[in-house]
């Protein structure tokens, strides 16, 4: 068998989630920003592979896919299709192939893009191609985490014991931050920010224009980008982020607005993080805006060009982007757990930073706070909420946690725990 990888593979999280996948579906899309690591996982899971993107090939496999797409699909299975969405009728043909075959675990697709709408597949692949988010590396897989402090074990245990030692000082967050899960920059050792500035350098020039093949300004995107990084981690409204591009571009209009923002959905960099709404004992309005994140905060740092000594000199901007590095990895987690994140805010200013709720119905909620001053308050907040939610409808809480950037996780005396973000692990 041809050797498809010249250096060694990094485990990833989502590993286990391919692999369960592949054998209960004929074939696999793992869709996610460029860069993050979808194409070497792809590799480590398939015997064969196409890159539709090889310079040298492009132009042939594009007239081969118009003229008999199924010769795209000769290799060795599991076969990676790389790039899919650069001819779009590859889909269908899988989606064909895997229903005349019969067979599970045929093929993977990845893509750094949604196709655009004029060229989406006829066929959804309902039942025959099953779909996976993959994102940069968390702290655990590049292997900053100790791994200590396990989610799955606090919801199969609410006392299970909590210990552990964070190895990051708040200097290293800093750091980490700035260089991004990127998982080039993760195995050569890489902390420079200016791998995350040229991603978006490259988001900025070319990627948003290609999202759906209308030409957008650099000028423009930088401005929305800015505004992003600046409300980072907030449930800033659509109304704002326009108001503040509008300052210096008067003529920026709220199409303008929806048409980049879905530019940038397209290409998997912007997050946001949906409104939590359970049932509430008290008749507290829900607050329904999502909190606005990208898909890596070294994405904001490098739109700023802030690097980590400027944000450890503004710990106000410090919190927002240590939330927004928090967010990423505790999503990362709750997807192995069969799980998604989400945010609680209601009208009388209460919030938690984020719940995590599994598919079963469990959930916990957490405050991130980077300084451990800020312990005590997000744990009253965590008491707070669970007084207020309806509990005989949703259930008590598997456990309240304050992330933190701190050295030490433990069990406080109110069953609250405290964990560094550098301690956590599925």
């Amino acid at each position: 068998m041809v050797r498809l990888q010249a250096r060694p593979y990094r485990p990833r999280i989502c590993d286990s989630l391919v692999s369960s996948r592949l054998s209960t579906s004929g074939a696999l899309l793992i869709e996610g920003p460029k860069w993050c690591g979808k194409t070497f996982t792809g590799l480590h899971a398939c015997r064969s592979a196409l890159f539709m993107q090889d310079p040298d090939r492009r132009t042939s496999y594009l007239r081969l896919a118009e003229a008999l797409p199924s010769r795209l699909l000769e290799g060795d299975k599991p076969r990676l299709l790389d790039e899919w969405q650069e001819a779009p009728v590859l889909w269908d043909a899988v989606r064909f192939d895997v229903d005349r075959s019969g067979l599970w675990g045929q093929y993977v697709l990845t893509g750094s893009a949604v196709p655009r709408d004029n060229e989406q597949p006829r066929h959804t692949g309902t039942g025959r191609i099953s779909r996976l988010r993959m994102r940069p590396m968390t702290l655990f897989e590049s292997g900053e985490s100790t791994g200590t402090v396990s989610l799955a074990a606090l919801f199969a245990d609410a006392h299970a014991e909590v210990v552990g030692q964070s190895p990051l000082t708040i200097a290293d967050l800093a750091t980490v931050i700035c260089r991004g899960g990127w998982p080039e920059t993760v195995a050569q050792g890489n902390h420079s920010p200016q791998v995350a500035r040229n991603y978006v350098d490259a988001v900025v020039e070319t990627d948003i224009s290609r999202a759906d093949g209308t030409t957008r300004s650099p000028h423009r995107t930088r401005a929305l980008l800015r505004s992003y990084a600046r409300n980072l981690s907030t449930m800033a409204s659509l109304a704002t982020l326009l108001s503040d591009i509008r300052a210096n571009d008067i003529a920026f209009s709220e199409p303008t607005l929806y048409s980049y923002l879905n530019a940038l959905r397209r290409i998997f960099l912007i997050e946001d993080i949906p409104a939590w709404k359970p049932s509430l004992r008290s008749r507290s309005a829900l607050r329904t805006s999502e909190k606005r994140q990208f898909v890596d905060p070294s994405i904001a740092t490098a739109v700023m060009h802030a690097d980590a000594n400027a944000i450890v000199d503004d710990f106000e901007l410090f919190g927002f982007l240590f939330e927004s590095l928090a967010t990423r990895d505790l999503r990362v987690y709750a997807q192995t757990l069969d799980g998604d994140i989400f945010h609680y805010r209601d009208s009388t200013g209460l919030e938690a930073d984020l719940i995590i709720r599994l598919h079963d119905g469990r959930w916990a909620a957490v405050e991130v706070k980077l300084g451990s001053r800020e312990i005590d308050r997000g744990a009253a907040h965590l008491a707070a909420l669970r007084s207020k939610v309806d509990t005989e409808r949703v259930g008590e809480p598997a456990f309240l946690m304050v992330v933190t950037g701190g050295e030490y996780a433990y069990r406080r005396t109110d069953g609250v725990v405290v964990a560094p973000l550098a301690t956590l692990c599925p």
